[in-house]
């Protein structure tokens, strides 16, 4: 970390032994390129698209799990083995089910369906939007097992007096299950929030030359410090990038713990 705030106010290309102190020019040029700010607006929007989405999702799942008594294990597994499957391997798959027909599974799907055919990776409306939806279905699985340890862990005591008080599915779920999962969900949307705004593997695989196309509309932050990095060869600027995207994860988790401890206060 010192390194790389260090190399952040030099020229260093990698490749010379010649670094040459630039001041704050790394970090103006950075704020002055257009695909910078682009690949920063996108991992804001991984973010405030995929994290509540994982959350409620895995929530919800979990809860239905809980109540399930026999092959309780098997549901688990099938669940978590997205996120146990080499992410490599998980975004070249996604990469195929969006292909356009005849190659593309979804929209042989949707021609079944006498629906009209989608572009999914090939749109810059959707591209970002199909790549959430891959890394959703990644990380429901890890998320789903620690919702449900945590249901586990509520006492049935409660759930039982709350029925014999009258209480509805509904009273019960919002008034006891969801206050006792705070301290959980806190820490799954800290983790999920750093997991999008470090999102590579996924929109490295699955968009065109792995350039984070198309124009840009997938690229996130890390792939433009990649990019800069080891293409470029400009470790100026990668680390000007990192230390960016360093501040922005640290901000972010301050205001999510900040709010949500507040909330459970």
């Amino acid at each position: 970390m010192v390194f790389s705030l260090a190399m952040s106010f030099t020229d260093w290309n990698l490749l010379s032994k010649d670094v040459h102190f630039t001041g704050f020019d790394n970090f103006v040029k950075i704020f002055s390129d257009e695909v910078f700010l682009k690949a920063l607006w996108n991992t804001i929007k991984y973010v405030i698209f995929g994290v509540p989405s994982v959350i409620l999702l895995s929530l919800l799942i979990a809860m239905m799990l809980n109540r399930i008594r026999k092959f309780q294990w098997l549901f688990r597994l099938l669940y978590v083995m997205p996120y146990i499957t080499p992410l490599v391997a998980v975004s070249w798959v996604w990469r195929w089910l969006y292909q356009p027909p005849p190659m593309g599974v979804l929209n042989n799907i949707l021609l079944n369906l006498n629906m009209p055919t989608q572009q999914f990776l090939s749109s810059t409306e959707q591209a970002l939007i199909s790549i959430v939806v891959t890394t959703v279905w990644i990380q429901l699985g890890y998320c789903i097992v620690i919702f449900l340890a945590g249901l586990q862990t509520i006492p049935s005591e409660y759930i039982e007096a709350a029925r014999i008080d009258g209480a509805s599915r509904r009273q019960i779920t919002w008034k006891i299950t969801v206050p006792l999962l705070k301290p959980i969900t806190l820490f799954l949307v800290i983790m999920q929030s750093i997991s999008f705004l470090r999102i590579f593997t996924q929109v490295y695989n699955m968009s065109v030359q792995g350039s984070g196309g198309p124009l840009n509309s997938t690229k996130p932050l890390v792939l433009y410090i990649y990019e800069k990095a080891f293409v470029n060869f400009d470790m100026g600027l990668a680390s000007s990038a990192s230390l960016v995207l360093f501040g922005l994860i640290m901000v972010i988790t301050f205001i999510q713990m900040k709010f949500l401890n507040e909330k459970s206060d």
